[in-house]
């Protein structure tokens, strides 16, 4: 399938469930909502190592938010919901709760509730005190900036986790300049996040390696280095990739995101030097969410 001069492989990427939450950063001005929201999300672009993954969702203004100050919608997923509450709780105490007029609440409701404040609330160290509105309880904890206002819990809802697609380009630059104008509208799609480092990954795995500690190393087929020593599904023309990976509450939140990046670098056609597009899986036996990337199209 050729689009406006680019390649669109008859493929799918592959994703799995995740377990998911959605947290409400607030501070007196977006900027300090910003930076403790960065904190929190930081070091969390895959499971594979960080336990988590996690990025800001968007902003949110004073009208969106329960303490009617700036703040940051975040999203974070894990595999189980041991490591999604752990994450979420040293996270929150760590990079939330240090950072200068930070409020943290729950983005979502569920049935299972993942302790916030239920547990922070000790370091008040017997000076905490809280209150109950709207059937919510709130903990206000003594800190030298004033309090730290924290909701007692969380909540997990079900996610989907390893969304994606390669960009095959003629060079390196020409392959990020047309991932940045896909993560630009990829992040207009909300309940969807974008893990790694500016959207961007450029170290694309494969499951297993020689090495039998490691769980997942180099795709070596999409390395353009080394095509003259391996089984390359790089073609003559193609010496750069990058990939994009998403995350989302639901399934069709990913197909748009997958959607609105794909679309948006047809929309550069030749000029862009990208080739081609693809996508990563491991013959649909990792995950049940298969996005075949011509359906998606569609």
């Amino acid at each position: 399938m050729i689009s406006n001069s680019i390649k669109i492989f008859d493929t799918f990427a592959e994703a799995f469930p995740m377990k998911c939450s959605r947290l409400i950063v607030t501070a007196e001005t977006e900027k300090w909502a910003r930076i403790a929201a960065n904190s929190f999300t930081g070091f969390a672009t895959s499971v594979i190592a960080c336990g988590c993954e996690s990025a800001i969702e968007k902003t949110l203004s004073k009208n969106e938010t329960p303490d009617q100050r700036p703040g940051i919608s975040i999203l974070i997923f894990s595999m189980s919901s041991k490591e999604l509450s752990k994450q979420i709780l040293n996270r929150a105490g760590q990079c939330i709760m240090t950072s200068p007029t930070s409020a943290l609440f729950s983005g979502n409701d569920g049935d299972i509730k993942i302790k916030l404040g239920n547990s922070l609330r000790y370091f008040g160290d017997g000076f905490q005190i809280s209150k109950k509105v709207d059937k919510k309880r709130f903990w206000r904890i003594p800190v030298m900036d004033g309090e730290f206002i924290c909701e007692d819990y969380a909540y997990q809802v079900d996610g989907v986790g390893g969304g994606n697609f390669l960009i095959l380009a003629d060079t390196k630059l020409n392959a990020l300049k047309a991932s940045e104008v896909a993560v630009r509208e990829m992040q207009k799609i909300p309940n969807t996040i974008l893990p790694f480092p500016g959207g961007v990954v450029r170290s694309g795995s494969k499951v297993g390696s020689k090495y039998k500690s490691l769980l997942a190393s180099t795709n070596f087929e999409y390395c353009p280095t080394i095509k003259g020593v391996v089984k390359t599904a790089l073609s003559k023309a193609e010496n750069s990739v990058l990939e994009i990976v998403v995350d989302g509450l639901t399934k069709y939140d990913v197909s748009l995101s997958l959607k609105a990046g794909i679309k948006a670098i047809i929309k550069l056609g030749k000029k862009s030097g990208v080739k081609s597009i693809s996508a990563g899986n491991y013959g649909g036996k990792l995950g049940p969410f298969h996005f075949h990337l011509r359906n998606i199209l569609k």
